[in-house]
């Protein structure tokens, strides 16, 4: 048996495309399916996006990804179609030394699918980043698109495979559609409505139990004493008539900016109500009170929980910090791991990985665990802030791409993975994410048993400046007594 030469190798990638159909055979573009609130002109996103799912003539959903198809991450594409080996060694009188190679090179390239997104108007020129899809792998794509300026007349939408329109394409908004720095606040029923806002969130009802109503009198004398000193991470808010108020207790608040601008993004979509609380900006729960002890528990918010604490959990920094930084240098974002979620199962490393600077102590055993337990773990802090004196012990680890964590243990971590992808699928929408914060806030606010103020040392948080995407807010602004 002998290789073939790179020539006939193109050759046979064209045979191969005769023989095994064109991309047009297998996938119908009227039948696909095209939804999500990136096809609303009232939902105001960092990014827009929604999804498409490839059907074929036989209105049958693919659940692999269609061929043309080039995956984002550079692993060869599933062939929903493959060619039998016997046949390339009989139109060549060769033996096929790489069929399987053969047939990912005949389906690499490009994805089929092509969005377009433009203005109604050709009078209104503005600027709208249109990236490829992205390949779920699973038969289904992410579209998205980020908007630079606001458009009045609206938006029109193709989605093309090759060049057919697909399903209901072209997709038209009708403007004004806002693009994210555009502060244009909504009536919260109105908002929650579009946004398809679950009535319900199981976490939230739970974390809300042990505070029937919230005594801001007691957080003030409590607060400040109790979680505010020399290791404190904690900041106070108050929000009155949609504008943000804060000031910092503790040394370690640097993660304000975090907080900050998830609010100011929602104060821009949404009337938020008026409200006083406490963020715990710190890597663990703060409040372990009993519900029925004496003193009773404050409800702090915080980035994280846990069985044994009170604290209301919203989502965490880095969560909200890449949907608002989206397709502007930030590669971890909420939509593009999407199509980047690692090897295929059977190449993943059996091992545990753990990767992150030193907040805890628990995290310095972690790696002591893993320099004792090599081939069972790697764990390495990759920044030494709180425990400077353990990093000539404990060494320093590169900091890894996001990506490289989807490589984690085996037939128990492949059930986890497949169900937390679909939780995250669902839950880690943006769009569900604002509804989230909204809701804590709001549930927040029925409770609290007195009026909230900007207190002594508060200072006004600005929206951000964007001097070259002015924009003209067309909705009428509800009053208070309105809402």
């Amino acid at each position: 048996m002998r290789r073939l030469p790179r020539a006939l190798l193109l050759q046979l990638r064209l045979a191969l495309l005769v023989a095994a159909g064109a991309p047009e055979v297998l996938v119908s573009a009227p039948r696909s399916l095209v939804w999500g609130p990136g096809l609303q002109a009232a939902v105001v996103l960092p990014v827009r996006y929604f999804y498409l799912q490839a059907v074929n003539s036989e209105g049958q959903n693919l659940t692999r990804s269609p061929p043309g198809t080039d995956v984002a991450n550079g692993r060869g594409p599933g062939v929903t179609r493959s060619v039998p080996e016997s046949h390339v060694g009989f139109h060549l009188g060769l033996s096929c030394l790489n069929c399987e190679g053969l047939q990912g090179a005949l389906s690499s390239g490009q994805t089929p699918f092509k969005v377009v997104v433009k203005s109604l108007s050709p009078k209104e020129l503005v600027r709208i980043h249109v990236p490829k899809p992205l390949d779920r792998n699973d038969g289904t794509f992410l579209m998205r698109y980020r908007m630079y300026e606001t458009v009045d007349e609206g938006l029109k939408i193709e989605v093309l495979y090759g060049d057919k329109h697909v399903a209901q394409s072209p997709y038209i908004l009708k403007g004004p559609v806002y693009h994210e720095y555009c502060e244009c606040p909504e009536d919260p029923q109105a908002w929650q409505k579009t946004l398809s806002c679950p009535t319900r969130e199981p976490q939230i009802t739970k974390d809300f139990a042990s505070f029937p109503s919230i005594n801001l009198q007691q957080m003030l004398n409590e607060v400040p004493k109790r979680f505010g000193d020399e290791r404190g991470a904690i900041v106070h808010y108050t929000i009155l008539n949609n504008h943000i108020y804060r000031r910092s207790l503790g040394k370690y608040t640097d993660f304000k900016m975090f907080s900050d601008e998830i609010l100011l993004s929602l104060t821009r979509k949404v009337l938020l109500p008026d409200l006083e609380f406490y963020v715990n900006l710190g890597d663990w729960p703060l409040e372990h009170r009993k519900v029925n002890g004496t003193p009773s528990p404050i409800p702090v918010i915080s980035w994280c929980g846990s069985l044994d604490s009170r604290d209301v959990v919203l989502p965490t920094y880095d969560i909200t910090h890449s949907m608002l930084e989206a397709m502007r240098g930030v590669t971890n974002d909420l939509l593009s791991i999407q199509g980047n979620t690692g090897p295929s199962w059977i190449n993943k490393t059996e091992r545990a990985f753990f990767r992150g600077r030193d907040s805890r102590e628990e995290r310095l055993q972690l790696v002591q665990l893993s320099k004792e337990n090599p081939q069972l773990l790697d764990a390495g802090i990759t920044g030494y802030f709180f425990f400077q004196e353990k990093e000539k012990e404990l060494g320093k680890a590169k900091l890894m791409g996001f990506f490289d964590f989807f490589k984690e243990n085996d037939e128990a971590a492949k059930k986890i993975a497949k169900e937390g992808q679909l939780m995250a699928r669902d839950l880690l929408q943006p769009h569900r994410l604002y509804c989230y914060y909204y809701q804590v806030l709001q549930k927040y606010a029925e409770r609290q048993s007195s009026k909230p103020k900007v207190r002594d040392g508060m200072e006004l948080i600005p929206q951000p400046e964007d001097s070259t995407a002015i924009c003209q807010c067309h909705r009428k602004k509800p009053s208070r007594e309105e809402l």
